[in-house]
């Protein structure tokens, strides 16, 4: 007797209560699995995008903006600070490193950062063609964006003024690309990199024809901090808030503020799947329970005709692993199209990217919560399998 044929056969005897099982572990699955990528994904790219920062130093305003704008680089910047006053910090004792950061152009959509080769070193970005840029007005393009702009190395293009959007072009400035860089799974893959310069340059041109008035000093958007010694974070956040006109924010912080917020909402999405999932193993246990009650006498005639206590026991156990089985397959397939979706958002949006194809451990575990529950709404219909009286089922 081929018991997986026939619990087979016996489950899509009833398609609708069937289906219905599978549907809702499906989604149960799917929502549980799809917040597992989501939150590990952006977990490892937040972490990863803040490794070698310690402070990150800009205009006054919100901390969490500034760590957005300047490092990850998904929203607008608190303003300009003065090049001499964070030179000045950069000096301090306690600083090993100071990297300058200065933006407020675009180029369909993908941010020109201006900034020095310690930026590459930062996020060790590796050139793949051509060179860095030497001169002003020559960039290099990340690892992402090559393909996705279609330029080459040796091709000029115009950048827009903002961080978004193509009006007042900068037309009396081309920027040329000399060298793409291979992808790194970080920021660099969705900037334009170039010298600090040209993004000067294009501005003063900029104000000129705006009848701006022309500044003497240097402004740049922001500057990353690396301490030297962990007294650095004791004593300089503090001493830039309270004696400067600049503003510092301290990226491990705000990332984890970050996260706290998202929490109770993930929270709560999770809560609503595990329910999702126990509801699915009622479901289960139902169509189960009132498919032996439909095949009572069947089940008789089989132990009549020698099928043994254990074996229908394993057909009914069977019937509800199959259910936990395919409705889990369904679940995964049903995430990687929910974040297929998500991934073409966001990089629209935010011009970040995630890693679709990407497994973990914990879907393991969700595997085997999944048999468990399989098995256990399976039980007591499989019990009563295991209980069918011959003699009482066939003479009534």
């Amino acid at each position: 007797m081929n018991l997986f044929k026939i619990s087979w056969k016996n489950l899509w005897a009833r398609p609708w209560p069937t289906f219905m099982s599978l549907l809702l572990f499906a989604m149960g699955v799917g929502i549980i699995s799809l917040l597992l990528i989501m939150r590990e994904s952006l977990d490892e790219s937040f972490k990863k995008n803040i490794r070698g920062i310690d402070m990150v130093i800009g205009a006054k305003g919100s901390p969490l903006q500034l760590i957005l704008s300047s490092v990850y680089h998904i929203d607008n910047p608190t303003g300009n600070i003065s090049l001499a006053e964070a030179n000045k910090l950069k000096k301090h004792p306690l600083v090993e490193q100071g990297i300058p950061l200065a933006f407020g152009d675009n180029y369909k959509g993908f941010k020109i950062l201006g900034t020095t080769d310690e930026y590459l070193k930062l996020y060790e970005g590796k050139i793949e063609a051509g060179n860095a840029w030497d001169h002003e007005f020559e960039v290099v393009l990340g690892g992402v964006l090559a393909e996705r702009l279609g330029l080459k190395i040796g091709d000029e293009f115009f950048s827009n003024h903002g961080l978004i959007g193509e009006v007042n072009a900068h037309e009396n400035h081309p920027y040329k690309v000399v060298g793409t860089l291979e992808k790194s799974g970080t920021v660099l893959d969705q900037l334009i990199l170039t010298g600090l310069e040209s993004i000067w340059g294009v501005h003063e041109e900029h104000e000129e024809e705006h009848d701006d008035v022309e500044e003497k000093d240097r402004d740049i958007t922001a500057m990353l901090i690396k301490f030297r010694s962990p007294m650095g974070m004791m004593q300089l956040p503090r001493m830039v808030n309270s004696q400067t006109s600049m503003q510092a924010a301290l990226p491990a912080i705000e990332v984890n503020r970050l996260f706290d917020l998202f929490a109770v909402g993930i929270q709560l999405i999770r809560g609503i799947a595990i329910a999702i999932m126990i509801i699915s193993g009622i479901s289960i246990f139902i169509s189960l329970y009132n498919n032996l009650l439909d095949r009572k006498y069947e089940l008789a005639l089989m132990r009549s005709l020698g099928a043994t206590r254990p074996e229908l026991f394993m057909m009914i156990v069977l019937e509800g692993l199959m259910i936990a089985i395919i409705g889990y397959i369904a679940g995964i397939l049903m995430s990687r199209l929910g974040i297929q979706i998500l991934d073409s958002l966001i990089q629209t949006n935010y011009r970040y990217d995630l890693d679709v194809l990407s497994s973990m451990q914990e879907e393991g575990f969700l595997l085997i919560a999944s048999l468990i529950l399989g098995v256990l709404a399976a039980f007591l219909p499989a019990l009563n399998a295991w209980r069918t009286d011959i003699a009482e089922t066939l003479s009534s």
